[in-house]
């Protein structure tokens, strides 16, 4: 069945403990690769308390000869899936990831050590009813592939024809969901304690992540991509999309047709194959232009091990888990701007810019149409060939960022798409020009929005909209005036900001709650001893000094905890 993971904000997490031993985990990682100022900036120990004194915060010293992106990279790699996937999603982040973190990124590896095939005929007996082996003619024991989410295994169906079989693997979307569920309270303590991050939004990352997750773990998902992305080129005789084999597919499960082709990295044996570079570089590039100026649906992550040449410079994408989709009127919008970038003008810009961007502040327009206007100077004398699109998006990715506006999540995918598809053309032919390729696919966009049929089509709609709105409108007043005169009319408000409040608060009680187990121990003690109860050590009874040691420990660990955070 499909589903969604629900991220509860574990704002009670020391007082109820959920997931504790995960909790912990991650804090030792966190410290073992050097970021223990970061959990003392969050202030995590308030919310783990018992134990969190007790980790090792000493990086060793292997790990500092790493430079800092390398050793999150590390660190995001040993702790697994979850980590594995959020990683790479803020490799197409550059508003929130600085650069020389999304290059680190961007190299996180997915490779782990595969399941056992007993777990595997499990997974596949549970979803289908039936064993490998009564599914398929045969089917092979050891993976060719295994990651973070699945691995996959080759076999031969029973009319001969080759596949490869996705499994996904056990129990992996309770390992998610705890870990989200972790990601999401360390994002509301970025927004409390991190300034800088506010504006950026780390808890909408989070439940961006979450969805993103939700559909990769989801295989029904990916199988829907890649039937909407073979309509989309049905009948184009330059792309290959593989079969997909529906009946013998779930959610956890997904066999598709085993692709035969060369990675468009290995440009030696493109060569070798009789390739044409330059044309497989082009076709390349106007797949994606087309996907994205023409369907608005992409596939989000066309780097070279997803890109397959097949014979007759055919290209086939694999790999259709993350999907990239934008509206018609981004669509519009963004082209608009690149446009205008090409005619260097910097008014235009700066208006499409905050038309496209989110910001949380007021914005100083002046400072930042002087800035695009240094921007665009770099390319006002270079000829188009000159001009990477890759380059000039990163420059603009930098610079909104800059002034605190950050691009929607769906553009920043479109544009890793276009920056990493140029990046494979460059490889296969040095001398491509994407901006040049693109350019009769925006005019095409340009030209759909004043087309008459566009313009009768809008029209009829919004005249239809507003008639509807006109009809609806007495009855929606009735029912308002309805809800008034039975008293079910009601305000909510909502305080904002009060979360540093609300933390203070919990660590003030918990603080009087140590202080008064502290003062019952003593003063039970005393009682114990005073009272002179069996059994004795040098006439003091045992209790009462076992009691009175525990207080001593307990009041050190307090007086502690309440230096540590220079509040004494």
């Amino acid at each position: 069945m499909p589903f969604m993971f629900s991220i509860r904000k574990m704002t009670a997490i020391g007082r109820t403990y959920r997931h504790l031993n995960r909790y912990q985990r991650i804090l030792r990682v966190l410290f073992k690769y050097g970021f223990s100022d970061l959990v003392d900036m969050l202030h995590i120990d308030q919310y783990l308390e018992t134990g969190l004194q007790m980790i090792n915060r000493k990086p060793r010293e292997m790990i500092e000869k790493h430079s800092r992106p390398e050793r999150l990279r590390m660190a995001f790699e040993e702790l697994g899936p979850t980590f594995i996937k959020l990683g790479q999603l803020l490799s197409t982040r550059p508003d929130f990831v600085p650069p020389e973190y999304l290059e680190e990124l961007s190299r996180l590896q997915d490779d782990v050590p595969p399941f056992p095939f007993a777990e595997v005929e499990e997974i596949v007996f549970a979803e289908t009813g039936k064993k490998p082996l009564e599914l398929f003619h045969s089917f092979e024991e050891q993976p060719i592939a295994a990651a973070s989410i699945g691995q996959v295994h080759r076999a031969i169906l029973w009319d001969f024809q080759e596949v490869v079989v996705k499994v996904q693997r056990p129990d992996i979307d309770q390992i998610v969901a705890v870990d989200l569920e972790i990601l999401a309270h360390l994002s509301s303590l970025m927004e409390m304690y991190l300034e800088e991050l506010q504006g950026h939004r780390p808890t909408a990352i989070v439940e961006e992540f979450a969805r993103t997750l939700s559909n990769e773990l989801d295989y029904s998902v990916e199988i829907s991509n890649i039937q909407r992305f073979a309509r989309q080129f049905e009948g184009n005789k330059t792309v290959y999309v593989p079969r997909v084999y529906r009946e013998l597919s779930t959610d956890r499960i997904l066999t598709m047709e085993n692709i035969k082709g060369i990675k468009s990295s290995n440009i030696d044996a493109l060569r070798q194959d009789g390739t044409d570079l330059r044309l497989v570089a082009e076709r390349g590039t106007n797949l994606i232009m087309e996907q994205i100026f023409v369907h608005g649906f992409f596939h989000a992550d066309p780097h070279p091990g997803n890109i397959f040449i097949l014979p007759g410079n055919v290209i086939c994408f694999i790999d259709f888990g993350m999907m990239g989709r934008i509206t018609r009127q981004n669509r519009e919008d963004f082209t608009e701007l690149l446009f205008q970038v090409i005619e260097r003008n910097e008014r235009k810009v700066t208006d499409i810019v905050l038309k496209l961007t989110n910001h949380y502040e007021e914005v100083d327009r002046d400072a930042l149409g002087r800035d695009l206007s240094e921007m665009l100077d770099r390319y006002l004398y270079l000829p188009l060939k000159e001009m990477e699109a890759g380059k000039i998006l990163q420059q603009l990715l930098d610079l909104v960022s800059r002034h605190k506006i950050y691009f929607k999540p769906n553009l920043y995918l479109m544009m890793k798409a276009i920056s990493t598809v140029e990046g494979v053309g460059l490889m296969l032919y040095p001398e491509l020009e994407l901006i040049r390729l693109a350019e009769p696919f925006m005019r095409k966009v340009k030209a759909d929005k004043v087309s008459l049929g566009r313009i009768a089509d809008e029209t009829g709609s919004t005249t239809a909209e507003y008639f509807e709105l006109i009809r609806e409108l007495p009855e929606e007043i009735r029912a308002i005036l309805r809800q008034v005169r039975q008293g079910r009319m009601k305000l909510e408000f909502e305080h904002l900001g009060l979360e540093k409040l609300r933390a203070v608060l919990d660590q003030v009680s918990n603080r009087i709650s140590f202080a008064i187990v502290l003062a019952a121990l003593i003063i039970g003690s005393s009682v114990i001893v005073h009272s002179n109860i069996p059994p004795r050590w040098n006439d003091i009874p045992i209790i009462g000094l076992i009691g009175f040691l525990i207080a001593g420990v307990m009041g050190f660990w307090l007086l502690i905890s309440i230096i540590r955070h220079g509040r004494l």
